[in-house]
């Protein structure tokens, strides 16, 4: 009986599927057990083999549902403690949007089978070929597709280094970025299912396989794909900890400023500050006077330079989540990507009582069209504003001009969970991506100071008052993902594709 002929019971199959997609978290931040991902895929890939039908549509589902049902739960803590929102109410939400994510592992799990119908009697082809390729444009596919929800890659875990074996894979991400890291993952779990399901020579020209694609990884992480530019620069970013709660409370803005002006008044000898997101719970327009040309006097004086995350109002009709820079240069740069729900209403006429219902202060951004770079000082710096670091493409159009990358956020949204983590997590990728420097400043933590691989310098924890120093070096140059982005990968996929299908038509369509 051939190997298409043995699928898993589907009793046993459901199982392992929701299990496989859940024991996936475990390779994201926190817990950066990142060979738990190609463990995770290969189990995904044993799991639909055979299947036909719903069974095999459910199956992918399964994975998907515990997959995002373990790692974004915790979005119903914005809805439910931030938003108002009820507790059944917000959790079903939260259960609405896992089980609307999940579709898109059905659809893989759909895709594959229909494409391994169509290789004929080449058994690998199926999990080298296909599943790697239909895995990654999927996930493409995830990232873009109604304003994209690239969270949980399989490539993002690959950034944490475990004792004794480091993180091998992460060295590719200056070359192919996250979409590359998740056709490797994929690529090494279909090789570790060939070596379980293979004997003789194939078994060991899987495990072969494997090693050297990590060794290789491993080889590409001591490449300098970028050069250091003039001296290094004294970075600071301040976290104050204010709760979201009482965040846009009118009676809490003198204190939230105070808070920001004495940690920045701390650290006047740094040559760059950088405050959170919305750091100052007003627009510009109030507080030009009283605080932002103070400030810049203040900056000027010292030989510092502040960048201040500000909601900023043009024309008393549309207002934008901003970006400010203070010094030598003032500039600024307005938030492109918003968050459904969060930042804007999506079908406003016809959802406005829900907005209504769901409190969220400066919950009607606009969108900016500015490029993502804000001038500081003698530099220009890569920005992006809370969500916008976790889509590749928008931080690396940057590049090459950008010698060091900023992120501005607020996670006090999604409390004490694992997505401060997953958020840091995005950064420090696309720092090693690019090859920049990053400087990461949040209201609540995660804080982070991290070099140009992705390693970080220092940092603050979550719910934590104070601030983080250390030097940065501005770099010059591009790797090869800021050059190409997602297209060698993309072009790759289909690659793969193609030479595993089409030989097989060829073969069909050629007369007896």
């Amino acid at each position: 009986m051939s190997w298409k002929n043995r699928p898993v019971p589907f009793a046993v199959a459901a199982l392992l599927a929701f299990a496989s997609g859940a024991s996936m978290v475990l390779s994201f931040a926190p817990f950066g057990l990142w060979p738990m991902a190609i463990l995770a895929l290969a189990m995904y890939y044993q799991t639909v083999q055979g299947q036909r039908g719903r069974a095999l549509l459910m199956l992918g589902w399964l994975f998907g549902a515990g997959l995002f049902g373990f790692g974004v739960s915790w979005i119903r803590i914005s809805l439910d403690e931030f938003g108002n929102m009820p507790g059944p109410v917000a959790n079903g939400l939260m259960l609405l949007l896992v089980a609307v994510l999940a579709l898109y592992y059905a659809l893989a799990a759909w895709l594959i089978q229909r494409l391994q119908s169509l290789t004929g009697t080449w058994r690998w082809a199926g999990p080298l070929l296909i599943f790697p390729a239909i895995w990654v444009l999927v996930e493409w596919l995830r990232g873009w597709l109604f304003t994209g929800f690239p969270w949980l890659l399989a490539g993002n875990g690959q950034i944490h280094a475990l004792p004794l074996i480091g993180a091998p894979l992460a060295g590719l991400a200056p070359l192919f970025g996250v979409h590359g890291l998740s056709l490797a993952v994929a690529f090494c779990a279909g090789l570790l299912w060939v070596a379980v399901h293979a004997r003789g020579i194939a078994r060991s020209a899987a495990m072969a396989g494997i090693l050297l694609l990590l060794l290789a990884g491993g080889a590409l992480q001591h490449q300098d794909w970028t050069a250091p530019m003039g001296a290094p620069i004294r970075a600071t970013l301040v976290q104050g900890n204010v709760e979201q709660s009482i965040k846009w409370n009118p009676d809490g803005l003198l204190p939230t400023l105070r808070i920001y002006l004495e940690l920045t008044r701390d650290n006047w000898d740094s040559d760059l500050i950088v405050w959170p997101e919305t750091a100052v719970p007003d627009f510009l327009h109030q507080v030009e006077q009283g605080l932002i040309e103070p400030l810049g006097e203040t900056a000027r004086a010292e030989g510092a330079e502040v960048v201040i995350g500000i909601p900023i109002m043009e024309n008393h009709q549309q207002y934008y989540n901003g970006l400010i820079s203070l010094g030598r240069a003032r500039d600024q740069y307005y938030k492109r990507h918003l968050v459904p729900f969060g930042e804007y209403l999506p079908f406003k006429a016809q959802l406005r009582p829900l907005i209504d219902w769901f409190e969220v202060p400066m919950s009607d951004f606009s969108a900016g069209r500015k490029p993502p770079l804000l001038r500081v000082g003698e530099h220009w710096a890569g920005v992006s504003i809370c969500y916008e670091d976790v889509f590749p493409e928008q931080v690396r159009e940057a590049l090459p001009q950008a010698a060091y990358l900023i992120n501005v956020s607020n996670d006090a949204w999604f409390g004490d969970s694992l997505a401060p983590h997953q958020h840091l997590e995005f950064a420090r990728l696309r720092a090693l991506e690019n090859a920049r420097a990053l400087v990461r400043a949040t209201n609540t933590g995660i804080s982070a100071i991290i070099d140009h691989r992705g390693q970080i310098i220092e940092s603050l924890a979550s719910f934590v008052r104070g601030s983080c120093s250390a030097d940065i070096q501005p770099r010059s140059g591009s790797t090869p993902f800021s050059r190409w982005g997602n297209l060698p990968v993309l072009l790759g996929a289909l690659a793969m594709l193609a030479a595993a299908v089409l030989p097989y038509g060829v073969r069909r369509s050629r007369p007896p």
